[in-house]
């Protein structure tokens, strides 16, 4: 029986030339007692679907009801959770609790108001920090914060708005994990908005597809026996064959053609780069021991003693090689990489690039940051240029020119050149970064979580755009990630990291895929399933408190 239904639902914003269509059509029945994700990316009407569903916005066409009546307005017995969590930062976590308990449940006597409190507050896990305020919590306890919030309303449907995407990889799939659990308990009706195909197949009865046209799309059952562990599902070939097949739908009605190649690169060459008799003579030395890592260690001075990030951390790249670096949050993946482009200074050991000491920072070592530092008032143009002009100072200005549009038309902006990056969306500003750092003709390209703050289509586009770019340049790189899929697709080779303090390398996985390497054709190859299961079986393993020391080259 259906507990929510759109029919023939319309919404659009603005008037006349200004108006927006976000949704068409949406004919849509939520069953009484299901769990179903609506999966879509940025600019689908996600969170427009869901606000109708709350009662926020009402239709411009159609109709939205609840149990056979007219959505009108918000109501206890639809219950949202947001993105952010809007927590009273003055309050403590029962005190968050409490005020929607207050509100919910004004019959109730005081003391059955608190047992509820403390009720909620334990099932999202939370009882040992009941009197913690928002500032003395992880981001993700405060999302539980704001989930346990709303589960105490006992609303008959809970609506989630993308209730995870804040959160690093890890604290989103142990909490989905919990609401999946919690979710078994009650027996709730829940809608969950997302981009993450794995986080729909995990906690999904049935997951719609929203298409970039705001029409609704596939609908994908899914029959996977409840609990669902993440580990076991690798091994699962429904569950292969399931993520393969809403990943395809998803990129096919998702990301637009490339762009044609319009432009050439000129041969003009680099500051850093070395002249040719000597590149020559350096070659055999220095090409299988490009870049290398030895004895590395970060100490920090704190007012406890002296503390160890990261410890005897030995690692050496072939030329052209691209390394994954992966691991729990807080192993010193990015104190490596800032060490390496020279942003960081080394406590003990070495990192050689191509024969020289890494003293500083330098333009022969691009980094790519999840936040691609851009100067806002600046075009894509302007803001690649400025390292450019640096870079090829025999160059001529037609020449620098050149060099700028080639990379701005291979990462897609042929067309917005000339756009201020004020006025771009994040995923077009991480374009640009990518376009400025592979313009600098880097010995070194560096990455550190470059695609970590974009939704999950605009990631995937992302990582294929590197890929294309990369294989023409084949530029030594690393990139670290805590994306188990993204280290695959990218690397020669997944590096994994122990947990911090004193992290250094645990594994080392050389993934033999063939190249160029596509998201699709990654599903399709049997291997990929074994690369998977060994990185996620050693951050698994890592999660528990493992730690242990290996050396490796």
């Amino acid at each position: 029986m259906g507990i929510l239904k759109f029919s023939h639902v319309f919404k659009s914003f603005g008037e006349g030339l200004e108006k927006a269509d976000v949704l068409r059509d949406i004919n849509l029945e939520v069953r009484e007692g299901e769990f179903l994700a609506i999966l879509g990316f940025s600019g689908t009407g996600k969170s427009t679907l869901m606000n109708l569903m709350a009662g926020l916005e009402t239709p411009s066409k159609g109709a939205v009801t609840f149990k056979g009546a007219p959505i009108d307005g918000p109501g206890p017995e639809r219950g949202l959770v947001f993105q952010s969590y809007s927590l009273m930062p003055w309050l403590t976590v029962a005190g968050n609790v409490a005020l929607a308990v207050d509100a919910v449940h004004k019959g109730k006597s005081k003391a059955e108001r608190a047992a509820m409190v403390a009720k909620y507050v334990s099932m999202v896990g939370l009882g040992h920090a009941a009197e913690r305020r928002p500032a003395e919590l992880s981001g993700g306890m405060r999302q539980r914060v704001g989930i346990a919030r709303t589960l105490a309303m006992e609303p008959e449907v809970l609506l989630m708005d993308e209730p995870l995407s804040a959160l690093d990889a890890l604290t989103r799939a142990n909490l989905a994990d919990e609401i999946e659990a919690i979710w078994e308990q009650d027996k709730r009706t829940v809608v969950l908005i997302t981009n993450d195909v794995d986080e729909a197949i995990v906690l999904a009865d049935r997951i719609i597809c929203l298409n970039p046209d705001g029409t609704l799309g596939q609908e994908f059952p899914v029959t996977l026996a409840r609990p669902r562990d993440r580990a076991a599902m690798n091994h699962d070939e429904i569950f292969k064959e399931l993520r393969a097949n809403v990943t395809s739908y998803l990129m096919d009605v998702g990301i637009a053609g490339k762009a044609a190649e319009t432009r050439n690169l000129p041969n003009v060459t680099p500051r850093h780069a070395l002249p040719q008799a000597v590149a020559k003579a350096q070659e055999s030395a220095t090409d299988e021991r490009y870049l290398q890592y030895s004895q590395l260690h970060k100490i920090y001075a704190t007012p406890k003693g002296p503390l160890t990030v990261v410890e005897d951390f030995n690692l050496t790249l072939k030329k052209g090689e691209f390394v994954s670096l992966i691991g729990h949050s807080g192993c010193g993946k990015s104190t490596v990489l800032t060490m390496t482009a020279g942003l960081n200074s080394i406590s003990k050991g070495a990192i050689k690039l191509d024969g020289y000491h890494v003293e500083g920072a330098d333009p022969e070592r691009a980094v790519v940051f999840q936040s691609p530092s851009l100067f806002p008032w600046l075009s894509a143009k302007e803001n690649v240029a400025i390292g450019v002009d640096k870079v090829y100072p025999k160059a001529s200005q037609a020449e620098r020119q050149e060099v700028v549009e080639y990379y701005l038309e291979r990462v897609g902006l042929g067309d917005s050149m000339d756009k201020a990056a004020a006025d771009m969306s994040n995923g077009m500003r991480q374009r640009v970064g990518i376009a400025r750092a592979f313009a600098l003709s880097p010995k070194l390209l560096l990455l550190d979580e470059p695609f970590g703050m974009l939704d999950s289509l605009t990631r995937w586009e992302l990582q294929e755009v590197l890929m294309e770019v990369w294989s023409r340049t084949k530029v030594t790189a690393v990139c670290v990630t805590h994306d188990v899929d993204e280290a695959i697709l990218l690397a020669d080779r997944v590096v994994m990291m122990t947990n911090g303090p004193r992290a250094t390398i645990g594994k080392i996985t050389e993934v033999k895929l063939p190249r160029p390497r596509t998201r699709k054709a990654l599903l399709e190859h049997p291997d990929y399933w074994t690369y998977r299961e060994e990185i996620l079986g050693f951050l698994e393993e890592y999660e528990h408190g493992a730690h242990k020391k290996k050396d490796a080259a």
